[in-house]
């Protein structure tokens, strides 16, 4: 970790499934040391609720939780809740995602663990804001997106409200919370004194979808899905387009700006229809988006010709904005991908070589290492011995009274 902006930074993580984990997981890439806390036995919800193999953690609890230490601990036990009392002492940050009420319970709510240690920052993900009036409410990635409002944009016009494929409640909100410890830890050097930070699934929901507000303010009404089209519904084209051989990813997104039709003139020599620059019905963007149906003929025609690669690379070259609709193989086989380092492969313990998305923030200064997430209580020892001072009788006591 030498080097690493977070270097010197200690993480207690009491967080389970997603979001949480995504808020450590990014301060650990970050070089933080993050200690996961599980109960013992069964460990995160995660490593077996998603599995493949029985016995086995499951490849979702590997990608959420590379680059921490794990130790076990029953908090519910008077001396397994001392043991996090010692730890938190020293730690800078505390993350939870719990149920509503759940942290509480356990006797580490904020003004607790502030009494423990003025300097902690204590973080906490909810689905919803606690002294709201779904405050008490279980929430996943599927409420979070649908009350936070990205499933009422997405999807066809016409159709039903569709849930966005990648998980911007759980990771999202996980990102969101791991901005707000790294500017709490930057305020704490001017005061001395920590904070909590506070975010719900639905409000972080709610920013993704800022642009959503414009076409609201704009009409007056709720923003509409509009399908692939841009939600301002200002220009044509936006939207993707169908290419050889068919399959279901080969299509290509093609997007011409708004504000000019320097784009919209390159793609037409590009696709060999120089005539269409003095067809009127494409004269302005907002004209084509008037006549996206014709506008997106003209571009099909072009596209079914060629691969997506082909396109993009066509299109992209002359300045056109354009993006094959990768997958996630196409994705995690891409050997530039794989020289940046936003794939990479760790060896885990007991899964072997295992692939998996990197860190995608670049720092010219500071380089963490890729580890793999760590087994149950695989840290205990190092952790409770270093940080501690427990020996193998100690851990071997509190082992058998079920403290770890």
């Amino acid at each position: 970790m030498q080097g690493a902006a977070l270097g010197g930074i200690r993480v207690i993580d009491l967080t389970q499934f997603e979001a949480g984990p995504s808020c450590t997981e990014t301060l650990a890439w970050l070089g933080a040391d993050v200690i996961k806390i599980e109960p013992p036995g069964r460990g995160d919800q995660a490593r077996s609720a998603s599995t493949d193999q029985p016995g086995l953690d499951s490849h979702y609890f590997l990608l959420l939780n590379a680059n921490k230490r794990s130790v076990t601990l029953n908090l519910r036990h008077p001396e397994g809740a001392a043991i996090l009392r010692q730890l938190l002492r020293d730690a800078d940050v505390f993350v939870e995602n719990l149920g509503p009420g759940s942290v509480e319970r356990l006797g580490f709510d904020y003004e607790s663990v502030r009494a423990i240690n003025p300097r902690i920052i204590y973080a906490q993900i909810k689905g919803f804001a606690p002294d709201g009036p779904y405050g008490a409410f279980l929430s996943f990635d599927y409420i979070g997106q649908a009350v936070g409002g990205a499933l009422s944009v997405t999807g066809e016009q016409d159709g039903p409200p569709l849930k966005p494929g990648p998980t911007i409640a759980d990771t999202g909100t996980g990102l969101h919370c791991a901005i707000g410890i790294l500017a709490a830890l930057y305020q704490r050097r001017q005061t001395g004194v920590g904070q909590l930070v506070e975010v719900a699934m639905q409000e972080a929901v709610i920013n993704y979808c800022r642009v959503s507000y414009a076409a609201q303010a704009r009409t007056g009404r709720a923003a509409e899905r509009s399908g692939n089209r841009g939600q301002l519904g200002m220009t044509a084209p936006a939207d993707i387009f169908p290419c050889h051989p068919g399959g279901s990813n080969d299509y290509v997104f093609v997007y011409t700006s708004r504000a000019n039709n320097e784009q919209w003139l390159a793609l037409l020599d590009v696709i060999g229809r120089a005539e269409l620059k003095d067809d009127s019905r494409f004269a302005t963007p907002a004209r084509r988006a008037r006549h996206a149906e014709a506008v997106g003929n003209v571009i099909s025609a072009w596209t079914l010709q060629r691969t997506k690669r082909e396109a993009m690379e066509a299109l992209g070259s002359a300045g056109v904005p354009a993006g094959a609709v990768f997958d996630t193989l196409e994705l995690s086989n891409d050997p530039h991908l794989r020289r940046r380092g936003m794939f990479v492969t760790v060896h885990h313990s007991e899964r072997g070589d295992f692939t998996m998305p990197g860190w995608p923030v670049r720092m010219s200064c500071s380089h963490v290492d890729e580890t793999p997430a760590p087994l149950l209580g695989e840290h205990n020892r190092e952790v409770y011995g270093r940080l501690l001072g427990l020996g193998e009788p100690d851990l071997t006591e509190l082992a058998a009274r079920g403290v770890i």
